[in-house]
Formats: structure tokens, sequence, C-alpha cells
């Protein structure tokens, strides 16, 4: 449905918010992935308004920064001491009217205060004014708003709700008969009768911008607060016999405010509840929708499983087909067709078409996994490019790496990419198979359908369908834990196995036996030279002449 376009949005974001009890600013506080000001500033520019103007005062360069960083196009209007709505929305619409001035400046060519000049230039048309706090607005709702007012010619329009108990908000004072809006009395100036009314003013409203001008310049500060009030601008604008009307929404929620982190919480829960329902109803499945939580940004296609405990953040994308979860958090990931992604943690990575992750995975940044790859149980991946069928099954860590395509990465290997100051890329070619507990010292590359040994250390280049090993040959001492871990449950396993006599020791073990008495006993002596026909007898590891052997 098109809505009519206002000529501006004002966004109230001045208050401090002393209720959250924090250093950030209220409405920098933040539900499905974005502040409730950024929710308010997406709200506003869904209308296609000719400008958005932002009131700041508390934390005014946290809160102009955060502007700068989601809507670069909007103004800043700074409030001055001068207390209430009303003030605020008199600041933005100075900065509104110094905006089209210079427009029209900028179209004309002639400086302000030059004949033919834009000094006289106003803004004109329909002004909305939202808060800054109510981050479950949304844009239909307003343009709902904006056409009613347009439909009845109306000078000012407001959105209200009944709630049970309006403690806290102003209420709306009827006409009797035509139901037109008289006015909006704050909860510390309503009499008794005027607090039973339980029809409340939202503070999001459609003003014309030369009636809104004109009834600011009139406003006091004769109340209970010693505030300049906004909703004075109502009964003025009646008092002149202009039309002021009301919309009232059926759906209470999405006018709340947050005042402390108790309402930002149920509104959290319950902007998050919605979400869900409109991705169910679009052909997702949630299987546990009390556990799973999307950001409004999230994107997912038809098909999508997300099971009990997943969380997904920021722009991550799923597509058709893909499962996620349980126990799984996304923070702008790409998660591919038909891909699995089970108990897993992940920031801006790319999952390919059918590739499978997890469980207990760990995705950092630059990770992109190939069409039918595999990052399994235990791995961590960083700035690393794994390629179609390949696979990274268990307990690893693969970081400033290639790997080409259906290539294998044995368990417990790790690309050493840092030297202490600066990193180094590690490359792996295609159809390799690579052992387990391999290291490889960036940077180094590895050829298609290159192997490496197990327990290797790759340091060079290993060249296509070479086979690498660095490790050395294995030796087994014999006996060794009969001897010097005797007492031990494991010597005594050895005994039952047989091992400990000496004549049971093979010849590798005796000699280990013989090399480690003489290292015992002290700097080995040169024999004397053996004569032919007297070979001098050698003793066996035991001590024993071959003689005494033999008897």
């Amino acid at each position: 449905m098109t809505f009519p376009r206002p000529a501006a949005v004002v966004v109230l974001a001045a208050g401090e918010g002393t209720r959250m009890r924090s250093a950030t600013p209220k409405v920098l506080h933040t539900l499905a992935g974005r502040s409730m000001l950024g929710h308010a500033l997406a709200t506003a520019r869904a209308l296609d308004p000719g400008r958005v103007v932002v009131v700041v005062r508390h934390g005014r360069e946290a809160v102009a920064a955060h502007v700068a960083e989601v809507d670069p196009q909007a103004l800043l209007a700074d409030q001055d001491d001068i207390p209430g709505t009303g003030r605020a929305v008199q600041v933005a619409m100075s900065a509104l009217d110094a905006a089209a001035q210079a427009q029209a400046a900028g179209a004309t060519g002639h400086g302000v205060g030059e004949p033919g000049s834009a000094a006289g230039v106003l803004l004109d048309g329909a002004v909305v004014v939202v808060a800054g706090d109510v981050p479950l607005l949304d844009a239909g709702t307003l343009g709902e708003l904006l056409a009613a007012h347009h439909a009845d010619g109306n000078a000012v329009t407001v959105l209200t709700t009944e709630v049970d108990d309006p403690t806290g908000y102003g209420r709306i004072l009827r006409e009797p008969g035509t139901g037109d809006v008289l006015g909006i009395v704050e909860q510390k100036d309503a009499d008794d009768e005027q607090r039973a009314i339980t029809e409340i003013n939202s503070s999001i409203y459609v003003f014309d911008a030369a009636v809104l001008r004109g009834a600011l310049g009139r406003l006091g500060r004769d109340n209970a607060q010693g505030e300049v009030y906004l909703t004075d601008v109502l009964a003025i604008a009646r008092a002149d016999g202009r039309h002021v009307r009301a919309l009232r929404t059926d759906d209470p929620v999405i006018v709340e405010g947050v005042n402390d982190r108790v309402q930002l919480a149920r509104l959290r829960a319950e902007l998050n509840r919605r979400i869900l329902e409109d991705w169910m109803r679009d052909g997702v499945t949630v299987v546990d929708p009390a556990t799973t939580w999307v950001d409004v940004d999230v994107e997912l296609e038809r098909d999508v499983t997300l099971l009990p405990g997943t969380q997904l953040h920021g722009a991550t994308v799923v597509r058709e087909g893909a499962t996620v979860g349980p126990d799984t958090t996304l923070t702008s990931v790409e998660v591919g067709p038909r891909a699995t992604v089970s108990r897993t943690h992940g920031e801006l990575a790319v999952i390919g078409e059918g590739a499978s992750v997890g469980p207990f995975a760990y995705l950092r940044p630059g990770t992109v996994l190939g069409t039918d790859g595999k990052i399994g149980t235990f791995v961590e991946t960083k700035n690393a490019q794994i390629g179609t069928g390949s696979k990274v099954p268990h307990l690893s860590y693969v970081g400033d790496a290639t790997i080409g395509e259906h290539t294998n990465i044995g368990a417990a290997s790790v690309t050493v990419n840092y030297d202490g100051v600066n990193k180094h890329r590690t490359t792996i070619g295609s159809h390799a198979r690579t052992g387990a507990d391999n290291m490889f010292v960036a940077p180094v590359t590895v050829g298609d359908g290159a192997y490496t040994g197990a327990g290797s250390v790759i340091r060079r280049d290993v060249p296509p369908g070479a086979l690498a090993v660095s490790a050395g040959s294995q030796r087994n001492i014999e006996g060794w834990v009969v001897r010097a871990r005797a007492g031990t449950a494991a010597a005594d396993a050895a005994a039952r196995a047989g091992v400990g006599a000496a004549d049971e020791l093979s010849p590798q073990a005796r000699a280990e036996r013989e090399r480690a008495a003489q290292a015992a006993s002290g700097p080995r002596q040169t024999p004397p030279p053996d004569l032919p026909d007297q070979p001098t007898p050698l003793a066996d590891p035991a001590g024993t002449t071959p003689e005494e052997s033999a008897r």
C-alpha cells in the first residue's frame, strides 16, 4: 500500500533515561539487532520522508555518532536547557527550516540575505513526530496515521490506544458526539475524572508544518512539570478552529515505550516472538521459539529449520533447506542451501551448499567453506578458504590458509600462521591427504595430490604428488617399565604379561640395558685388545659370563 510522503520525520532522542541506570544513553540500548533509536530511524526512512531530524541532548556524542553510523543523511538538532517535548520539536523545526533554506539557496544560487535569496523559505507539509524509545512501532501503522491525516484534512492527528492501566500516560480528551480531540492532559495535571480515562497518548503525531510552527511559538511552561509540552499544540490548534483527530490502534505494544530494563526485556521478547511468527508463516520451521532468537535483519528462506538454542544475529542469511542448531550462534554468516550447522559459533563466514559444520566448531571472520565441505568437531578457522568437498574433520586450527578441492586434513593439524610479528599463509592444493598431528609452518605450500605423514612438521614446500615426512624412526626400549617403574600398576601389568626376565629380552633391549648400566658406572674404559687364541669372555646384560649362563 502506498502512503502519503511526509515532509519530515522528527525523532525525539534527547531524554536522559535515568531509570535505565546505565552509562549508555537509553535510546542506544538494543533489541533484535538494533538500537531503539535504530528501530525508530528505520521506521522513519520507510516512509520516504523529505528529511529526518534527530533531537539530541543527554549522551549527545554517543547518540550523534550512532546516528552518523546508521543514518548518515539524518539531521541533528541540539535541545538546550529548556525541558520538554515541545522545546525538542521547536529546535527540530528550526533545523528543518534552516535545511529548507539552504536547499533553496543552493537551487537559486543566491546566498541568504541576497536579492532573490531563500531566507523566507520554510518547511511545508506533514511533519511526523515519533519517540526514539518506542522500538516496535512499524511503518505500516505510521503510514495509516499519515493517510488518515491527509484524508480528513487535519491540522493534527495523534496515534492513541486503550490500556487497562493508563498510569503515567497522557489522557486523550475527546469532544462528546464528534469524537474529535479536545486536548491531552498529562498524568500529573489530570483530575480524578480525567485519570479514569483509559485512552492514552502514544506521543506519535502528524502535524501540518505551518500549524505546528505557529503553535510552538505560543507554548508556555505553566504546568506541574515546568516543561514545554508538545501536547499543548493540540489544544491550541483546536482553539484556532482546526481539525484535531486521533487514530486508535488496537495493538498497544507497538506504541509502548521503554523506561527501564524490565520493559526493554519484555519488548525484546515480544519483538522476537513476532519476528519468529512471521518467519514460520513464510515456511520456516522453528522447533522451540522460546529458545530461538532472530534479529530483524536476518534473512531466512523456505524450509529452513532452526533447532533449539539457535541465535541468528546481524545480516545472517540462511538458504533454503538448511538446518541450524541446536545451540548455535551465527553473526552475519551466510549458510548455503541444505547445509547443516550444529553447536557452532560463527561470525562473518560463508558456508557452502550442502556443507556440514560442527558440532563444537568456531568459524571466525573470513572463513569460506565450499560446497559439500566439512568443518568438524573442535575445529577453529579464520581467514580460511576451504574448497569444494574438502574436509577438516576434527581437532584442528586452520588460519590464514587456502585449501583446494576434495582435500582431507588429518586430525589435530595446525596451520602455524603467526611468527610473533606477522601473519603468514598456508596453501594446500586439491586432492591432498595430510596426516594427523601435522604442523604447517607458514608460509608453506603443499601441492595437488600430495601426502604428508602423521606427526610431520612441514616447513618446506611439498611438490604435487610427493609424500612429506619429518618424524624420526620409532625406537622401542623393551622392559623399560619393569626396570624403571618397579612397583607401579603398569610394571605389575607388564610382569603379568611375561616381561621382565633377562633371557626374555630381545637383542635390542639387552643392548639398551647394557648402555644404561655403563652410563650409571661412570666413563666407559677401553678394553684390552682380544687375542685370537684367548678370547675375552663378555658379560651379558644380566652380569654373567656366557659360561655361567650355560650352567
